[in-house]
């Protein structure tokens, strides 16, 4: 069973390549900010990334690190592990930062948390599962806590 954790909203800087490596084209994104609203409010902090491998068949798989800090000032650890994968024309487009449908692509992230707030300690033995939305220059994705 799923149950609604918080929705992130994130801001990107625009992609850093790497190059193209044997598993595919590499690529560093730095999380510059955004919002968490739900069970837990605050804001996401400037310093995190999402390191990519963008697949020669289009699939990409999706390694993110980044810092929450709640309305309360407790600081969470969030480590992102996930896909996306959609038609050629699709993924063509999100690489080059170009808006696409959510229901044209596939999107979805396993989450896990770290803290030393003892009033947090449940999120640190909370397995998540994120529904995820790219945008232009952020990300949208709905987490769920996995009951």
């Amino acid at each position: 069973m799923l149950k609604p954790l918080f929705d992130i909203s994130a801001t990107l800087a625009p992609p850093v390549t790497l190059g193209v490596a044997p598993a595919g084209e590499r690529r560093m994104i730095a999380i510059t900010g955004g919002r968490v609203t739900g069970r837990i409010d605050g804001e996401i902090m400037p310093g995190g990334a999402d390191w990519q491998i963008l697949r020669p068949d289009g699939f990409a798989d999706i390694d993110a690190r980044y810092l929450i800090r709640t309305a309360q000032g407790a600081l969470v650890e969030v480590w992102s592990r996930g896909l996306r994968h959609g038609s050629a024309e699709a993924m063509r487009k999100l690489a080059a930062g170009e808006p696409v449908d959510p229901s044209e692509y596939y999107f979805r992230t396993a989450l896990r948390f770290e803290t030393a707030d003892r009033s947090l300690g449940w999120l640190t033995r909370t397995l998540a599962i994120g529904v995820g939305e790219r945008q232009p220059q952020a990300v949208i994705i709905r987490v769920f806590e996995v009951l």
